[in-house]
């Protein structure tokens, strides 16, 4: 597919740059996603209608998150989101830093030691977390595609120890084989293919229901498209479809990490011990949304 910019598109649509900016972050141009700063906008992509603004619009929690963002709000469900969600999902790959040093970095982009030394990576891959929970919510309205599943990684891995090795493409699909869980994975001449393949079934259904969701990330975490990053770059995508699709989003933490493992590996022959460890997380998350005073499906 191919992009043009903003200018582009204003030129084409007779509107304003800004106009074309707030159209892609309310996610009313499908396809368009962010790289970096820059916005890319579909060729084909067509000019929005205009809203009418005397409509109320429904408030989800992606319409919170995206206001507590931009307000760059402390205490509210945007900033929980970030730490809980950062904290966990590095913290199940081998991260040491603890909850209190993750919020500490959010809040003042400083880190604490109290108790001996902490590794580099993980302070960084932190950090990086950070710009993908607002990459997921920037673009949460946007079909998936190779291209943004691309920037996650390479956000999520840039300036790591990692990215000065030749052997490892950040923000490109492995060179090598890995595995995951003692299972074997896509080798890297095939993932190309198989995650195109994944895609377009995936993208081919507009209605998505939970167990499309699990779906998906089973087959992602199965062809392990990239060197590392794959369990956080699969959760961040996860996150996104669910505010996407106004599912309730949710967290996997130290006591389900087990289960949603043992879920992942049996998802083939029982589909039930992953949808049940993930609605058991659901559950938690509705405490958040239920705090917060966030309406949402049950």
């Amino acid at each position: 597919m191919d992009f043009i910019s903003v200018s582009e598109a204003a030129k084409r649509w007779g509107v304003s740059e800004r106009s074309v900016r707030n159209y892609c972050a309310q996610g009313r141009i499908t396809g368009a996603f962010l790289t970096g700063k820059t916005w890319n906008i579909p060729t084909t992509a067509e000019k929005p209608d205009r809203l009418n603004k005397h409509v109320d619009m429904p408030k989800t929690l992606l319409d919170v998150l995206r206001a507590e963002k931009a307000a760059k709000l402390h205490g509210g469900i945007y900033h929980r989101i970030q730490i809980d969600l950062t904290y966990n999902s590095n913290h199940i790959e081998g991260s040491r830093l603890t909850h209190d040093q993750t919020r500490f970095i959010f809040e003042t982009n400083t880190i604490g030691l109290s108790d001996g030394a902490v590794k580099v990576d993980d302070v960084v891959e932190t950090a990086n977390h950070f710009k993908c929970i607002d990459m997921i919510i920037d673009s949460a309205a946007h079909v998936l595609s190779e291209a943004f599943i691309k920037q996650l990684h390479a956000t999520l891995k840039s300036g790591t120890s990692d990215s000065r090795q030749d052997w490892f493409a950040v923000g490109d699909y492995k060179k090598l084989p890995n595995e995951v869980g003692g299972m074997d994975t896509a080798q890297p001449e095939e993932v190309a293919s198989q995650m195109k393949k994944l895609l377009s079934e995936y993208n081919a259904s507009k209605e998505k229901a939970f167990d499309d969701l699990l779906d998906y990330h089973y087959r992602f975490e199965r062809i392990h498209p990239f060197q590392d990053g794959n369990g956080r770059v699969g959760r961040l995508i996860l996150f996104k479809e669910c505010l996407r699709n106004n599912i309730v989003p949710f967290i996997i933490d130290e006591d389900t990490k087990l289960f949603y493992y043992r879920g992942l590996k049996e998802w083939e022959r029982e589909r039930g011990y992953l949808r049940d460890t993930c609605l058991a997380a659901q559950d938690k998350f509705k405490k958040y949304l239920d705090y917060f005073r966030i309406p949402y499906d049950n």
